[in-house]
């Protein structure tokens, strides 16, 4: 009866580590510590109810989204904004559905990712603004423009799952017109800690983003699992 009792007790352990162990690896953290090419095809996969499960609200991204984007383009004539892991076209379909991007700045987004699936899905979403937006298969940590393209670069609830983060911020910044910003998340919460040497905690990630060439990085609470840092790339003029 004893050893049952320890078979059962073991039994129950080695089912808990495994449970977490999936857990960690393919719901926390996405497949990430498994390799990028999981974790594009965990994204490719489970891409037709991404939506579903996001359930983004007008009111909400108005706020999250929409205001921090125009306050950082304001008196930008014609911009292109890119955005680094589009995903469904979050960034671009509320930006056209709140209008003044594109009545005010004639605005012009570029969106990049590296799943398929997600960029079907953006492309039927933004179907009704062909020429507005364009959607392109490609890595963040290899950025497929030259040097000073885009007026503004947006990345959000991302960067923890690139294959090299630190990269994907270079090749963001390098992108970036001089006196451009950068708006980008940081993985916040309990959970953010399980993402290992892919945390940063608040001072370290703004530390991180003003190594890395910008200036005036400001962090803001976000949302309840992220933080969103906006930061300026210097004008020629002001780099010493």
């Amino acid at each position: 009866m004893a050893q049952l009792f320890l078979y059962s007790v073991i039994l129950f352990i080695v089912s808990a580590v495994v449970w977490w162990l999936y857990h960690w690896l393919f719901i926390i953290t996405e497949g990430v510590f498994l390799g990028p090419r999981l974790v594009v095809w965990l994204y490719d996969r489970e891409a037709y109810r991404y939506d579903d499960i996001k359930m983004y609200d007008m009111e909400d991204e108005l706020i999250l989204l929409v205001e921090p984007i125009l306050g950082e383009l304001s008196g930008a004539k014609e911009p292109i904004l890119l955005d680094v892991a589009v995903g469904t076209g979050r960034v671009p379909l509320f930006l056209f559905k709140d209008g003044r991007f594109t009545k005010d700045l004639n605005g012009r987004v570029v969106g990049v990712d590296a799943s398929q699936a997600m960029l079907d899905l953006a492309d039927k979403n933004l179907s009704e603004v062909t020429g507005r937006c364009e959607l392109l298969l490609g890595s963040a940590d290899a950025i497929n423009f030259a040097d000073r393209s885009f007026d503004a670069v947006s990345c959000l609830e991302s960067l923890e799952f690139f294959p090299n983060p630190e990269k994907a911020i270079e090749e963001m910044i390098r992108v970036l017109k001089p006196g451009g910003s950068l708006l980008i998340t940081r993985r916040a919460g309990w959970e953010a800690r399980w993402f290992l040497s892919r945390h940063y905690d608040q001072k370290e990630f703004v530390a991180l983003l003003e190594k890395k060439g910008l200036t005036d990085a400001v962090l803001y609470q976000w949302q309840n699992n992220y933080d969103l840092v906006i930061g300026r790339k210097p004008n020629v003029d002001e780099v010493v």
